[in-house]
């Protein structure tokens, strides 16, 4: 019985791809002409240029003043909510002005 259902669950699934896939090839749509489409895809070799920026701050400072600075934010709970979301340089910043080091 078990095998009388999966041959069959088999066989619907390939009646049902054989179909959409008949109608996927009588939609001819061109990709270049649909302005929806532009500037959604990069070409590799186009895509391999691009480079995020590096942030400023975090690559400057230690582990030890970070952690200093999350001591401080720690104590103010909109702080330490920012340092969550944002990170703890911009938190400090908002709430302390410049880092002193």
């Amino acid at each position: 019985m078990k095998t009388f259902l999966s041959l069959l669950l088999l066989s619907a699934l390939i009646g049902l791809c054989m179909c959409t896939g008949a109608d996927s090839d009588t939609k001819s749509v061109s990709v270049g002409n649909s302005p929806s489409e532009e500037g959604v895809f990069v070409k590799r070799d186009l895509a391999s240029v691009v480079v995020r920026q590096k942030r400023a701050g975090p690559a400057d400072l230690t582990q030890v003043q970070l952690e200093s600075l999350r001591e401080v934010c720690e104590l103010n709970l909109a702080c330490e909510h920012m340092m969550d979301t944002d990170g703890i340089i911009a938190a400090y910043t908002a709430y302390y002005g410049p880092i002193p080091f």
